[in-house]
């Protein structure tokens, strides 16, 4: 892919770009635990987003999206929102940078990559992380990772619309071979834990369903979480969100709840103790005990936060069945998207073999298997890398 993108931009701009690759992400556990100020335990992957990137004399920002086959040119001067939406994840992060007071100069950049869409592997916060590390190494500029990423998600806030939170940017830039990132999505204080792959495999499978209710219900959710901290700070004024509630504590006043109310916020707070146990696991190389947690928080993600759908549950109860799928989640908002398996290597061709027999898309295809590897996170390539 980055010879392609290489070749394609000597095609368009000319000679000798700067290489770099941006990873898509995975989340292994801890799902809509971020805006309640919890964990979440990504990863960055093998599949991604490539550069090539080149400083001009032009006074203009040259950009062309090698998977779309699509130019746009901009001048350095105008970096107002576009109609063309690819080209806003870029412009949002060029913002950025001037914001903070650097001018960026014209520059040309080719992009493209092989994470596949739709599939909730973050390839906005791929393509934004990738041009705004590009820069800074292009530029000399000296930012930290952490500016990078802040940059990159107010990028997507501003120019994309989408308010997102930092898990997806964070994992990205920071990912590393084999190890996932335990996130506190209040503080961003990190840990890396490692995530052994040698006789295991990660399997994402697409149920095909578009996420058309996420968004809507994704503001219901948050909510009825602030609603349960506000019932809660009636008897513990020190809780600010339900990262510091104890389910002892949300038990003991369940009478005061709304049902549905009280089954969000327990989701919320055994997700978090979930996670706790998953990293716990993985200090161990316990790989049996993590995919427990992955079906826990599964079935809390389907039964209390109400957030799966009948497709992403057909394919749960599919992985169960087969021997050697130690754990098997929804990944992502939910209401579609992709399930994520943990599969001993040696009931790989079983578990896909089950898939393509027993589950078919609501349109009648096939669904999409994608296999991926814990990988570094944003960084600059040579030619010869794989």
């Amino acid at each position: 892919m980055i010879e392609k993108i290489k070749q394609a931009f000597e095609e368009h701009f000319g000679k000798d770009p700067l290489l770099f690759k941006s990873p898509g992400r995975i989340n292994l556990i801890g799902e809509h635990t971020d805006y309640n100020d919890g964990f979440v335990l990504p990863a960055a992957v093998d599949l991604g987003v490539y550069f090539a990137c080149k400083p001009n004399e032009l006074n203009k920002y040259r950009f062309y999206s090698y998977d779309l086959e699509d130019v746009c040119v901009r001048d350095v001067h105008d970096i107002a929102i576009s109609k063309t939406r690819w080209v806003n994840y870029l412009l949002g992060v060029i913002a950025q940078f001037e914001k903070s007071g650097k001018k960026v100069q014209g520059f040309d950049c080719v992009l493209g990559g092989n994470l596949p869409m739709g599939a909730g592997m973050s390839s906005s916060a791929a393509v934004e992380t990738g041009l705004a590390f590009a820069i800074n190494q292009m530029e000399g500029y000296g930012y930290e990772t952490l500016d990078l990423v802040k940059f990159s998600q107010k990028a997507e806030h501003e120019y994309a619309g989408v308010q997102c939170g930092i898990m997806d940017q964070f994992a990205v830039m920071h990912g590393e071979h084999q190890q996932v990132i335990k996130l506190d999505c209040r503080s961003l204080e990190y840990r890396l834990y490692p995530f052994h792959m040698d006789n295991y495999e990660l399997i994402l499978v697409n149920t095909g369903v578009k996420h058309s209710l996420a968004s809507s219900e994704y503001n219901k959710r948050r909510q009825e979480c602030e609603t349960g901290v506000a019932l809660l700070q009636k008897h513990f004024p020190e809780i600010n969100s339900l990262r510091d509630v104890d389910l002892e504590q949300i038990q003991n006043f369940e009478q005061e709840f709304d049902p549905v109310v009280y089954n969000r916020c327990s989701y919320v707070v055994e997700e978090n103790l979930r996670l706790e146990r998953a990293c716990a696991a993985l200090e161990k190389d316990d790989m049996k005990a993590f995919g427990q947690e992955m079906y826990g928080s599964h079935e809390g993600l389907r039964d209390k936060y109400e957030v799966s759908c009948d497709e992403l549950d057909q394919l749960v109860d599919l992985a169960r069945s087969v021997e050697g799928v130690l754990g098997s989640r929804m990944m992502g908002g939910g209401f579609g998207g992709c399930t994520i398996n943990l599969i001993a290597k040696k009931s790989v061709p079983d578990f896909e073999q089950k898939v393509l027999e027993s589950y078919q898309t609501p349109d009648g295809g096939q669904p999409e298997i994608i296999k991926v590897k814990i990988e570094r996170g944003t960084h600059p390539v040579q030619i010869n890398e794989k």
